[in-house]
């Protein structure tokens, strides 16, 4: 969990047309990391950190797979935000701090596709 001077939030990324779903954790001081893992392929796993200032902020992350990324994002609030990344096998969005229908207007999903909570997990589905 997250300790006095830091707030742990949940997050929502589109990787190569991949849903992760996974929490980063951000402390007072602008540090932070993160932890997410493929809804397809649970075995997959990127872990990463980042800095952030009042606007926003900047990370890198490796995946299990050898996959990397860099990627930088906007805050909305302390608690909330939505980025876009540089994914060595596509393209990268994500927000975090929201529920998957809030979340919807910053991740771009693949041609056909829609997010969906099955009641257990968030899955990505055709429309």
């Amino acid at each position: 969990g997250a300790g006095l001077f830091s707030a742990t939030g949940a997050v929502i990324a589109i990787l190569a047309g991949d849903l992760f779903v996974g929490e980063a954790e951000g402390h007072l001081g602008g540090a932070g990391t993160l932890a997410i893992r493929s809804q397809k392929n649970p075995a997959l796993t990127c872990t990463g950190q980042f800095t952030s200032s009042a606007a926003g902020g900047s990370g890198r992350m490796h995946c299990s797979d050898g996959a990397t990324a860099t990627f930088q994002f906007q805050r909305l609030n302390a608690f909330r935000g939505y980025g876009t990344g540089n994914f060595s096998r596509g393209s990268m969005t994500f927000a975090y701090g929201f529920t998957h229908g809030e979340a919807l207007p910053y991740l771009k999903l693949p041609e056909g596709k829609k997010l969906m909570h099955n009641g257990i997990e968030l899955a990505m589905t055709d429309l």
